[in-house]
């Protein structure tokens, strides 16, 4: 049983695995863009196994006409949004995209998106590695 549900969490993350590196991707999820807007968010987990630090450069999907890596930060008594050129996850660790926090920003879909579509996401990696995934489409939270 134990055996079983190990191989069903492996099937369950996206992984990318090279030379001793292991990035896994969890709680991967983009939020359907409100109505008549054309940018919108996308959270994850990236997980690191390896021995060493990796360092997340860009990420790209061909629903988007460009996507970005963003955090929000506390400014001068203000929150902000700001876009970073990198994101390192050191050895053994994990790093949340979550809203308030680092997250992916999607501008000008190429179509609309509907709820529990999967959309094709690229994470591109200094080492010149890339991990492949997809992101279900979710609702945006009722506020």
């Amino acid at each position: 049983m134990r055996l079983l549900s190990t191989a069903l969490l492996l099937l369950s993350m996206n992984v990318l695995a090279d030379s001793g590196a292991a990035v896994s991707v969890t709680n991967e999820q983009i939020r359907q863009p409100m109505p008549g807007r054309t940018v919108t968010a996308g959270y994850l987990t990236l997980h690191n196994q390896s021995a060493q630090a990796i360092i997340l450069k860009g990420a790209s999907s061909p629903a988007f006409a460009r996507t970005e890596l963003h955090q929000h930060s506390h400014k001068d008594g203000m929150m902000r949004m700001e876009q970073v050129e990198q994101i390192t996850v050191d050895a053994g660790e994990s790093v949340e995209f979550a809203p308030g926090g680092l997250h992916l920003m999607f501008f000008e879909p190429t179509a609309a998106l509907e709820l529990d579509q999967a959309v094709p996401l690229s994470l591109q990696f200094a080492d010149g590695q890339q991990l492949t995934l997809t992101l279900p489409v979710v609702a945006m939270p009722k506020r």
